[in-house]
């Protein structure tokens, strides 16, 4: 899987959640509006760069969106904002813009199940998408170690896919060698492995530049200074992360934070429509630190305890969709 933070991969919100979220979106939606317009003026719009994983209609795991959810998301983000790709987003972050909130789509893993009905989508509708694989998975076809893990091992994109993607305009990014947790790795040669390697592999395979990196699990935690630098010096126009944060105007552009594009669409609507809550506690402490290297599982890394795992693991296969 890969990425996350804090916000991140979740089981659908029970009823009474979702109530009280939409009461709090709709009760802050005035709010919400002032603060949009005041930005625009001010150039200041913020940022949102959305991820993904897998879009299917299986339900298979806690990171895979339904088609059909997927389809509203995109029609409602059309509707509402700028759809951009990751170098325009970072000039905005840069620069600053007046006018609608800025977003990006991005992918992590690489499933082949996206072939399927995503990024078809994407590509027929021309909006941009920046789609990160893990270079060891798509070369040899093995399941994501996570989703063994939880015993449905899904089945990565293959290279054909990944070259097809790229010749239809998906830009193809980098999301290390194995989808190691680059925060507990130390070593330099082995950061060069995961950071560089695929990189330098993807250009030859693909006959073109990869731009963008996408750390893995994205949380604090799962980053370090070294592995900034490393990508910086060595080429890459951008390093994501996922722990759930808004881009604002000013910032270091070459750091993208990204939000995970939950399977509910009033989750997705109140990060997009700039959550007061959520741009409060950003202003509060805009960034901290990468933490000392931690080592941690998978599911852990997802925002998911421990204790909860097997429920993550199985529950989604078992419930199902509804609707």
């Amino acid at each position: 899987m890969t990425s996350h933070l804090p916000a991140n991969v979740r089981q659908a919100y029970p009823c009474w959640k979702c109530a009280a979220l939409r009461a709090y979106y709709y009760g802050s939606l005035p709010y919400r509006l002032i603060y949009r317009r005041w930005a625009a003026r001010q150039g200041r719009v913020p940022v949102v760069v959305l991820f993904y994983h897998r879009v299917a209609d299986d339900g298979a795991n806690g990171w895979t969106t339904h088609p059909a959810t997927f389809a509203r998301q995109i029609e409602w983000l059309r509707a509402h904002c700028d759809l951009v790709s990751l170098a325009e987003a970072q000039r905005r972050i840069g620069e600053g813009h007046r006018g609608r909130v800025s977003v990006c789509i991005t992918f992590d893993d690489g499933y082949s199940e996206n072939c399927q009905h995503a990024l078809p989508l994407l590509i027929r509708d021309r909006i941009p998408c920046t789609y990160f694989v893990t270079l060891k998975n798509i070369l040899d076809g093995t399941p994501f170690a996570h989703d063994v893990a939880c015993g449905y091992p899904l089945t990565p994109n293959s290279l054909e896919q990944i070259r097809a993607l790229a010749a239809a305009g998906i830009e193809i990014g980098s999301h290390t060698y194995s989808h190691v947790d680059l925060g507990a790795v130390q070593d330099r040669q082995q950061l060069r492995l995961e950071v560089l390697r695929p990189r330098d592999e993807l250009q030859r395979l693909l006959g073109r530049p990869v731009r963008y990196f996408a750390l893995p699990f994205g949380l604090r935690r799962n980053m370090s200074r070294a592995v900034f630098d490393l990508a910086r010096q060595g080429g890459y126009a951008g390093v994501c992360s996922a722990y759930g944060a808004y881009n604002l105007v000013g910032e270091d552009p070459f750091h993208i934070r990204r939000v995970h594009a939950d399977d509910d669409l009033i989750r997705l609507k109140n990060w997009v429509t700039l959550d007061p809550r959520k741009l409060w506690l950003q202003w509060q402490s805009p960034e901290i630190p990468p933490a000392e290297p931690t080592a941690v599982e998978p599911a852990e890394a997802a925002g998911v305890r421990r204790e909860e795992w097997p429920t993550m693991c199985d529950g989604a296969v078992r419930g199902g969709w509804n609707g």
